[in-house]
């Protein structure tokens, strides 16, 4: 894929979870630097670890392209604060747009760096992921992928949907393809209440 196109998703990534960091933040009643911290750890957590386990350098580190973004979201997540709680609570849309995105910049990145399907897979997951898990850590929250929802197993729904259509069509298609199984997969469990099954501990076994 062109990496101008890989850097849009990379952006449109960061925007979406920057909002959603920004959303529980202020719920929590933190303050302006509160909201920057949650904002800019959800935004930019996964690609860091991401970046420093596959050997590349980290990306906001080297384009301050990132940060202005960061803060101008958050400028403009706190203006328009009411209505986009609305959006966000009902379908976690930013969260969700967030995970589609992210989870094919961490397949691409790590295909780049030549690791196998498995691990991209894994990878584009993380990516996608961790900046989720240290928002709900910092918010006081079960992080949502250690909880019966369907999360990091859309991310893998679409790694495998990537890597199955890798060979059979354009790279920028399989891409958008596999960003749209992401984000139906998650936005269908959330309509539908689809869970994962919970393992319980029975008395007397």
């Amino acid at each position: 894929m062109d990496i101008n196109i890989l850097f849009v998703f990379d952006i449109i990534g960061t925007i979406a979870f920057a909002i959603s960091g920004v959303i529980p933040a202020i719920r929590n009643r933190m303050d302006l630097f509160g909201i920057l911290i949650i904002a800019s750890a959800t935004a930019v957590g996964g690609g860091t670890l991401r970046d420093l386990l596959i050997n590349v350098p980290v990306a906001w580190l080297h384009n301050l392209v990132y940060i202005y973004v960061i803060i101008g979201t958050v400028i403009f997540a706190i203006i328009f604060r009411n209505k986009l709680v609305y959006i966000s609570e009902t379908l976690s849309f930013f969260d969700t747009i967030g995970l589609a995105a992210f989870t094919l910049i961490g397949i691409e990145k790590a295909l780049e760096a030549g690791f196998s399907p498995v691990i991209c897979i894994a990878t584009g997951t993380m990516t996608a992921c961790f900046g989720g898990v240290i928002r709900d850590t910092l918010s006081n929250k079960i992080p949502v992928i250690f909880r019966e929802e369907i999360y990091a197993t859309a991310c893998i729904f679409g790694g495998v949907t990537y890597f199955s259509l890798h060979h059979f069509l354009p790279q920028d298609v399989v891409t958008v393809l596999a960003g749209l199984v992401v984000f139906t997969v998650r936005i269908l469990s959330i309509r539908y209440k689809l869970k994962l099954p919970t393992v319980e501990f029975k008395p007397g076994i």
